[in-house]
């Protein structure tokens, strides 16, 4: 039975494809059935990321599968797991703009009908201007005057382009729908009838008519202006949400230099094979899991652990794909290479998470569904009432635009993207990016707060704390060194070391104005520290100095004094680094380095425990450092969680969430998994770009207040966005009775649709 199993799993395989001209979940539902239709496949489509995730027979192409979406009416093309397969490109940036142009004067010269007289006589005058050109060349051609005015054509001019031509899109999904009609389906209606009864109605205008000609094409282009605004609204947060994959496949290297038994050899990383040995230089990001055979150095693991400490590497030390080798030479025998690798597995468990938190249908989709078959009905209905009564044509076709015209979903359309407008300018001002309208819907019952530690509590790099100084360990005056001299001699020698540590040492000192001696014979010992001989100021003698770890300084030195003593155990209990200074075999300083909190933080859980919120702190540091710094600012003990992988944050998130609402923040690709699955996701903007990518809501501004204020903002904004749906829809069932009563012409029923948009604009701008 094994075998058999075995066998069928070899017989299928994974295919990812990228999707073009999606609009709305039906769309999403034509996709999948033309895929699972495909014998053996079984697909999943994701609307956000324009993508589909296909187990299909090995037999099963992936043109096959491409055919059969393009069969559906939709694009498809290999998924490579690249920036550009999620990106829209601008051309609907600039078929917005070029909407807003056309559309801006015909809904201002709709507005204002003392106009119309002005423009009449001018272009009454470009005409007149115009015949007389063609006349002096000798053209026997005379442009007539059209019976409506002058002014009714040029509007209907202006629109013609933009409902024909811009909102292609929109009627071709609309077309692609028939059967799903969606808010494509009634914005397309609204907007061709609209224009087409302008046109009729300008184009059987009678020149002894009392009236003038009855057209309300401000209504069919501000519908496709401001539905094209949203959408393209829409198409940036998924470009932002897709790049979270693309910065994953950034990490990992694209070739290495393997070790070969005559010479070293580059080669492409998909050549690499299990058991080869390679090298990492200083500086190199290592190419694939492997255990180190030789050398030694630190390694930057943020990628994994999202600590900023370096790791001691020596030999028989694991490595990863993706981490940085700091400085020595390594050479590294592979151990997981491809889809086998930590890094794979980090970025399928993001890519697994994204999927499961795809947005829901919003729901002005949802309810378009019943809304949009239900217009339709009574637009059908009313026109045939009305006729079937024996009242005018012409009046049965009023009532039923009338009905189309004041159920245009404008108001509908506008109600998400202006109120986030809106709050993005407010939280802009304040140091925060809202990425999408789903974003800030969710932050609103949120009953826990995940924190990671290093770069979201902390300030994420290690900074000189303290440095404990004796300047007479023996109490003579042959032993006695100056406070200053001291800083000077581990200046010195922490000036000429590339280690983080002594990064830390010398900058702090460097920025206090200490100044650095003279050395020679400087020597550096892995996972021990660096000595030298230095030659200070104040003395002809060159001394013996060394500064690094307590338990190797303690085996050159005398008896570490009491109050170095207290020192390290203070370090120690913080779970910071301590590196000693001793001068010819006397211990003379304590340097403690470590990540600090930031100032704001304590404040911000203060408040969140105030609105009766949850705080947890997930961290892969060690228990010391987790328990150190949870407990100064505030975080319960029992809510404290030491050593967590990637994985172990995002089964942390998934079992909160079975009890409550998850807000995550963290700001390391290890905590990209667990923000891509909470219900809401706040990335600190120092932090990593997948981090950031993956998010709901980014802190340019990297306070915890600011994660506040992002709260704050969209609980209101959401307020607002409910409010605004709440009024299209009481809009809709008040005005289409009334308009397919016949009580409502099609000019006061753009006009109400119009009064119900500026409502919405004015309502979003409370957000302010």
């Amino acid at each position: 039975m094994s075998s058999v199993i075995a066998q069928n799993e070899v017989k299928s395989r994974q295919v990812d494809l990228h999707l073009t001209g999606m609009t709305c979940s039906s769309c999403v539902s034509t996709i999948e059935g033309a895929l699972n239709k495909v014998p053996g496949v079984k697909a999943v489509v994701n609307l956000a990321m324009e993508s589909a995730h296909v187990i299909a027979p090995i037999n099963i192409s992936e043109q096959d599968l491409i055919t059969a979406v393009s069969k559906s009416g939709y694009k498809a093309s290999a998924f490579k797991g690249e920036r550009e397969s999620f990106e829209k490109s601008n051309r609907l940036g600039v078929r917005v703009f070029l909407t807003l142009l056309l559309t801006a004067p015909v809904i201002l010269i709709s507005m204002f009908h003392s106009w119309h007289e002005q423009i009449d006589k001018q272009l009454s005058s470009s005409l007149d201007q115009v015949n007389n050109l063609l006349n002096n060349l000798g053209i026997s051609l005379v442009i007539g005057y059209p019976i409506a005015p002058i002014t009714t054509w040029f509007l209907i001019g202006l629109s013609i382009p933009v409902v024909s031509i811009l909102a292609w899109p929109i009627h071709r999904a609309a077309i692609k729908n028939l059967k799903n009609p969606t808010m494509d389906t009634l914005i397309s209606l609204g907007s061709l009838i609209s224009l087409g009864w302008s046109i009729y109605s300008a184009a059987t205008y009678q020149i002894n008519s009392q009236m003038m000609p009855l057209i309300y094409v401000e209504v069919s282009s501000a519908v496709i202006f401001f539905v094209m605004l949203g959408r393209y609204l829409e198409y940036r947060a998924k470009r932002k949400a897709g790049s979270a994959l693309s910065h994953l496949f950034k990490l990992a290297a694209a070739q290495v230099e393997v070790k070969r038994s005559d010479r070293n050899e580059i080669i492409p990383i998909d050549q690499l094979l299990v058991g080869d040995i390679f090298i990492v230089k200083p500086g190199e990001v290592i190419a694939t899991d492997g255990q180190v055979i030789s050398g030694f150095s630190t390694i930057n693991n943020a990628f994994l652990t999202g600590e900023v400490v370096p790791v001691e590497i020596s030999v028989n030390s694991l490595v990863f794909a993706g981490a940085i080798n700091n400085n020595g030479n390594l050479v590294v025998r592979a151990l997981r290479i491809g889809s086998d690798t930590e890094l794979a597995r980090i970025t399928r468990m993001v890519l697994a998470a994204q999927i499961e938190k795809a947005p829901v249908q919003q729901l002005a989709d949802r309810i378009s569904r019943v809304f949009v078959p239900v217009v339709l009905i009574l637009a059908i209905a009313t026109f045939l009432t009305w006729y079937l009564t024996g009242t005018d044509i012409t009046l049965s076709i009023t009532a039923a635009v009338s009905v189309l015209v004041i159920a245009c979903p404008c108001a509908l359309g506008l109600a998400t993207p202006i109120a986030l407008l809106v709050a993005s300018g407010k939280a802009a001002k304040s140091g925060i990016v809202i990425r999408s309208p789903r974003s800030i819907e969710k932050a609103v019952g949120i009953t826990d707060v995940v924190f990671d530690k290093t770069g979201t509590i902390t300030s994420g790099q290690m900074v000189l704390q303290q440095m404990v100084l004796i300047n007479n360990p023996l109490s003579t005056p042959a032993t006695a060194i100056a406070a200053s001299e001291l800083m000077s001699y581990a200046l010195t020698l922490e000036s000429m070391d590339s280690h983080p540590i002594a990064s830390a040492i010398a900058n702090s000192l460097s920025k206090q104005g200490v100044t650095a001696f003279t050395a020679t014979e400087f020597e550096h010992t892995p996972g021990s520290g660096v000595a030298a001989r230095v030659q200070s100021l104040n003395s002809s003698d060159a001394k013996a100095v060394l500064i690094g770890s307590p338990l190797s300084i303690a085996r050159s030195t005398t008896e570490f004094s009491p109050e170095l003593n207290k020192a390290i155990e203070s370090a120690t209990a913080r779970a910071n680094s301590v590196a000693v200074l001793a001068i010819d075999g006397l211990a003379y300083g304590v340097f403690e380095v470590g990540d600090q909190v930031k100032p704001e933080a304590k404040a911000a859980i203060d408040e969140l425990h105030s609105s009766s919120i949850n705080t947890w702190l997930v961290t892969g540091d060690s228990e010391s450092a987790a328990i150190s710094i949870g407990s100064e600012v505030g975080i319960p003990i029992d809510h404290i969680f030491a050593s967590a992988s990637p994985s172990d944050k995002l089964e942390f998130v998934t079992k909160l969430q079975e009890n409550g609402k998850v807000l995550m923040i963290g700001d390391g690709i290890n905590d990209a998994a667990a923000i891509a699955k909470a219900d809401l996701s706040i990335a600190i903007g120092s932090g990593t770009d997948i981090a950031i990518a993956a998010a709901d809501i980014t802190l340019i501004r990297p306070s915890l207040l600011a994660a506040l204020d992002a709260i704050e903002i969209s609980k209101k904004t959401v307020r607002v966005i409910k409010s605004n749906l709440g009024w299209a829809f009481l809009y809709n069932l008040v005005g289409i009775p009334i308009a397919a009563s016949g009580n409502l012409s099609p000019m006061y029923a753009a006009a109400a649709m119009s009064a119900s948009s500026l409502f919405v604009v004015l309502n979003s701008l409370r957000i302010k």
